[in-house]
Formats: C-alpha cells, structure tokens, sequence
C-alpha cells in the first residue's frame, strides 16, 4: 500500500513543537478518540519531538515450523526488509500484537534505521538491547525490553499494510508524533490543519501556565471564557512574538 500525501517541511516543523496532548484534543475536536498509542513509552526521553510518517511492519504469531533461526539467512526477511527500505525522514511503525515478550527488533537494526536517516521506531512489542537503542539519537518507543529474538513469539509478514499499533489503526503515510508521554498517530488527510491549530494552542497553553504560576484562578481562564482574559492573552502574544 502507498500514499500520496508527503509531509511538508513546515508542517514537520510544526509539529516538532507541539505535544501529543494538544494533537489528541485536536484529533478529539474531530471526533477521532483513539489515536493515542497504548502502552508504550520513549526508550530513552529525547529533547526534540519524534515526527514523520508511518512504514509499517506487521507480525503474526510465529509458528515453530516458519520460523527456526535459519530464516534470518533469507534477504528478503521481512524484518531486515523494512528496515532497510522504511525511507529516511519516516517512522517505522510495528504491530507487535501488543506482546513484549519477545523483542521486535535489536540495536544492530535500529542502528542501522538510524544511519539511513529514519525519523524513529515504535512497537507495541518488545525491543532488545535497549540500553543501546536508547543512547542513539534516533527515538524509539516499545512496550518493554525484551531480550528474546522475535522468532520465539512473532513472524514478521507484511511490510507498509494498514496495522494496528497499541490499538490504534495505522495506514501507511499517517503521521507519527512522538513526545516524552508517548506517541499519537495523525491521518494524513488531516495533518496540516492539525499541525496549524496545535500551534496555536500551545501558545495559548504556555500563557495560561503563566497565568496559573502566578496565581491566577483556572475558572474564565481554562477555558477561555472571560474578555478580559482574551485580553490579556492577545497583549502576552504580542510581547512574545507569537
């Protein structure tokens, strides 16, 4: 499956500022509840936001006459596949059937996503080696380490197929932002206004906890309810240039 739709720089510029709290109420505006990745987290938290969009990778679970330790001697593995086709500036996204009892993927593979450019990882599965994953730049997100091969529990069979990820439904080309609480997932067709408007209310929000650090009461302010607090809002972007 492709997409047609590439991610602007602007648009990964945006985003690169926002966090995944703004996009999920965003997204919610828009009636979509649940694209929030479950249950993984950052293996190493980075300064700087995770952001392209989705390759995807799906397992099955392995079964023990497809998948002896011999199947990693095939080129066309789909495991070292994805790894070395996902295209720099994207995110290898996986379906690890949300089971981390065996590892995904290892530093040698992420290592090398890193090198060729990729914009990240995430599994719902586990990673191995992840001391080691976590000390690249490139970000990754799993469930857990794990330290047992991926032969034990999955069989890598489908690369750049609709998957689900923690429960979210993944379509090659959708967006991936990842941040220190996690990754949220954006369809494709609605990620510039997304990005647009997150903007905007992260300059809103920064105002406000301001506001809140100084004492100010959250009722007419969060939500915005009171002109006088519009006010002194529109006067606080001006001083700040945003």
């Amino acid at each position: 499956m492709s997409t047609d739709f590439i991610l602007s720089d602007e648009t990964r510029a945006a985003l690169m500022t926002v966090s995944t709290a703004s996009i999920a109420t965003a997204l919610f505006k828009r009636g979509l509840r649940n694209q929030y990745i479950q249950g993984v987290s950052p293996v190493s938290p980075k300064e700087a936001n995770m952001v392209g969009q989705a390759f995807t990778l799906r397992y099955i679970p392995a079964r023990e006459d497809r998948n002896p330790i011999t199947v990693f001697r095939n080129p066309d593995h789909p495991q070292r596949v994805a790894v070395e086709t996902c295209p720099p500036g994207w995110v290898l996204v996986m379906d690890g059937r949300k089971d981390a009892r065996a590892a995904t993927a290892g530093s040698i593979l992420v290592t090398r996503m890193a090198q060729r450019g990729c914009a990240g990882l995430v599994s719902d599965g586990g990673l191995r080696d992840a001391h080691g994953i976590g000390q690249l730049d490139m970000p990754a997100y799993c469930a857990n380490p794990s330290a047992p091969t991926n032969l034990t529990l999955h069989e890598a069979l489908d690369i750049n197929v609709p998957i689900a990820c923690g429960d979210v439904a993944v379509f090659p080309g959708d967006v991936v932002v990842g941040d220190r609480d996690g990754v949220m997932v954006i369809p494709a067709h609605l990620v510039d206004e997304i990005a647009a408007e997150c903007k905007g209310m992260e300059s809103f929000e920064d105002f406000v906890l301001e506001e809140v650090q100084s004492g100010a009461s959250i009722i007419g302010l969060y939500p915005c309810t009171k002109e006088e607090n519009q006010a002194k809002y529109e006067a606080w972007r001006a001083k700040a240039g945003r």
